[in-house]
């Protein structure tokens, strides 16, 4: 059934939008996307190198995805543009090879929740890119965003002491700056006007960048086979299906559609996704702490949603 989901999405970017799909979508990145962390970090610990890892994962869900769209549609619907080729190679290095490789990385020594929680600042650096670039978003906008991020500050104090690396967190920080500039510019690159495409072209071109990443780093030869477990091909098949194909689709599809501070609003949302996962999958305690910065999180998001329905109004 997730596999068979992307193709639920329009077409072609030329149909409108409607709130419903643009709200399907946003619910899928924000419960998906707040599992791959997980995800993420089991296929790590599974002694998968990271880069090459995460390689896999995009390629072979770009390969799934370029059979499913050409069996429905014919394999004319792959075609696309020089200038199209051009964006969807910049914003798929931009968001997957530098961004979610970032994630992949840091995660061998941060933990998951702490990456979700790190990630959170997206929503910051977009509204920043937004003001660089002379627009002036609305005052209830600015304050979602810092009540969000607050939640996320109450949740990254409630989680005590970790095994993060000052260089992970370096790194990651990097790849969230990364991800930011590359969906602020996306609608700007020309494109192609399917989101499914868009989507297939950014994993190729992101995958083959994180291939090439990940040679430069020697991870070929930390690649052993024959000691990565069960769990860890499990959490990449999860990867694959669900985080690329159904999730990263989707989000696709926001970019094209929605407004840039709306789509934003799901890094506030998968750290609080994270933090119930590793409750319910790895036993971690909840605290009040934890119970208050969820809270927090959800009123800024919603803040944010109202500006941005107001404004498009």
């Amino acid at each position: 059934m997730a596999a068979s989901a992307p193709a639920a999405l329009p077409d072609a970017g030329a149909r409108p939008a409607s709130s419903a799909m643009i709200w399907t979508a946003l619910a899928v990145v924000y419960v998906v996307w707040g599992s791959t962390y997980l995800g993420i970090r089991v296929v790590v610990d599974a002694e998968i190198p990271p880069m090459l890892g995460m390689a896999t994962r995009f390629l072979t869900a770009a390969l799934l995805l370029a059979a499913a769209l050409s069996l429905k549609s014919g394999w004319r619907r792959l075609k696309i543009t020089r200038r199209e080729a051009l964006g969807a190679a910049t914003v798929g290095i931009l968001l997957l090879a530098f961004g979610n490789g970032a994630v992949a990385i840091a995660e061998q020594t941060v933990p998951s929740g702490l990456a979700a929680l790190l990630v959170a600042a997206i929503p910051l650096w977009l509204m920043l890119l937004r003001v660089g670039g002379g627009e002036r978003p609305r005052g209830l906008t600015w304050l979602g965003v810092l009540i969000g991020f607050g939640g996320a500050a109450l949740l990254a104090l409630s989680g005590g002491n970790t095994s993060a690396k000052p260089l992970s967190v370096a790194v990651l920080v990097v790849g969230t700056i990364c991800w930011a500039t590359g969906s602020r510019f996306a609608p700007r690159l020309g494109l192609p006007r399917d989101p499914l495409v868009t989507a297939l072209y950014e994993m190729v071109f992101g995958g083959t960048a994180m291939v090439l990443i990940g040679v430069v780093r020697g991870e070929p030869g930390r690649l052993h086979l024959d000691r990565i477990d069960g769990s860890g091909w499990l959490a990449l098949g999860y990867l694959i299906v669900f985080g690329s194909l159904l999730a990263y689709s989707a989000y696709s599809y926001l970019l094209a559609n929605a407004p840039i501070s709306l789509i934003g609003t799901y890094a506030y949302v998968n750290p609080a996704v994270a933090v119930l996962l590793g409750w319910l999958i790895l036993d971690e305690h909840i605290t009040w702490q934890i119970l208050l910065g969820g809270a927090v999180i959800i009123i800024g998001v919603a803040l944010v949603v109202t500006a941005e329905r107001r404004l498009r109004t």
